[in-house]
């Protein structure tokens, strides 16, 4: 795969982590439960861990890695905060505009490794793939407590 497109791919995914913890620092911003806190203060290591793998490959491409974040993320974060303010700081509201930017970065990565499979290295696609099951995991973790919010019947 020739450098340059490998780099656009790798500023994609930088972008996605940077969203990523913008957001959650909106997140943490927005409640006052310290088990979300908590929550998104890892959400963030995990994208920084990430970030720091991404940024590092592009250095060794010799690009420049993007400092940005995606439209979309700041339309997201947008959302976010217009939700909070609509919605009081609601627990199950954070915890659903949380999900939705995982789920949003968990496409890109799917995207990226599906379009890209044939050209790229094993090595970028297990890069990817773990830093997929990392985001994968974080999601869960979101998902398991807005379970917890849903009555039992």
């Amino acid at each position: 795969m020739e450098n340059e497109k490998l780099i656009t791919i790798l500023n994609s995914l930088i972008e996605i982590n940077n969203d990523r913890v913008e957001g959650y620092e909106s997140a943490s911003k927005e409640t006052e439960d310290s088990d979300l806190k908590i929550l998104f203060a890892h959400c963030i290591e995990t994208s920084k861990t990430c970030k720091a793998s991404l940024v590092h490959e592009v250095n060794i491409l010799g690009g420049t890695p993007t400092e940005g974040t995606k439209t979309t993320g700041k339309l997201y974060r947008v959302w976010m905060d217009f939700k909070s303010l609509v919605t009081g700081k609601d627990r199950k509201a954070i915890l659903d505009s949380c999900a939705y930017g995982e789920e949003a970065a968990m496409e890109t990565y799917v995207d990226i490794l599906k379009d890209n499979f044939e050209t790229l290295t094993s090595e970028k696609k297990l890069m990817f793939q773990e830093q997929l099951l990392l985001i994968k995991a974080d999601y869960s973790q979101i998902n398991i407590l807005k379970d917890e919010l849903v009555p039992i019947k």
